[in-house]
């Protein structure tokens, strides 16, 4: 009886975590196919610690029963989590260019959707999941498309210009470093 009560207590929230680690993990694969530093182990981690954080907060059976705790906490995690997509961010000084900047957006995103799981707001989890996939597997397209600003080989989006093609060595879409020594 006991046992039962305890799945019955854990089960929702536990299915929670676990959409948040799901939705998370096909955020992170894009940057991984790109050759992002977040990937999905980080991308992952972020949403499950975001709805794991949401869910004790929110759900009175599992931690808090103040009922502005979850917006409190939502708003430490919305805060706290640039120091992650800060630490991606690279300025280059020698073209006055900032890189990885959709990789940052992307953690921030992850841990928006891990929220979302964590508050069980499905429906609108789902759509923001769908909508942040379709934007970085289409958004480079549709900036070459329109704008022409990025060459044809260059495969990494954030804010990168046709003449700062460096391959990544763990990009799958690329082929392997040059030999060379001129990546």
């Amino acid at each position: 009886m006991m046992i039962q009560l305890l799945i019955g207590d854990l089960l929702e929230p536990g299915l929670k975590l676990v959409a948040a680690v799901i939705i998370g993990a096909l955020v992170g694969l894009n940057r991984d196919l790109y050759g992002k530093p977040a990937g999905i182990r980080l991308c992952a981690l972020v949403s499950l610690g975001a709805g794991l954080i949401t869910v004790i907060t929110a759900d009175p059976r599992l931690g808090l029963a103040d009922p502005g705790a979850a917006g409190r906490a939502i708003q430490g995690i919305v805060g706290g989590i640039g120091f992650l997509g800060a630490g991606v961010i690279l300025h280059e000084a020698r073209n006055n260019r900032v890189r990885n900047l959709t990789t940052a957006a992307t953690i921030w995103m992850s841990a928006a959707l891990g929220i979302a799981c964590g508050l069980g707001a499905w429906r609108m989890g789902s759509v923001a999941a769908i909508l942040v996939l379709i934007v970085l597997t289409l958004g480079l397209k549709i900036d070459r498309a329109l704008f022409g600003r990025l060459g044809p080989d260059d495969l990494t989006g954030d804010d990168r210009g046709p003449n700062d093609r460096e391959p990544s060595d763990r990009s799958p879409l690329r082929g392997p470093p040059s030999s060379s020594g001129q990546g």
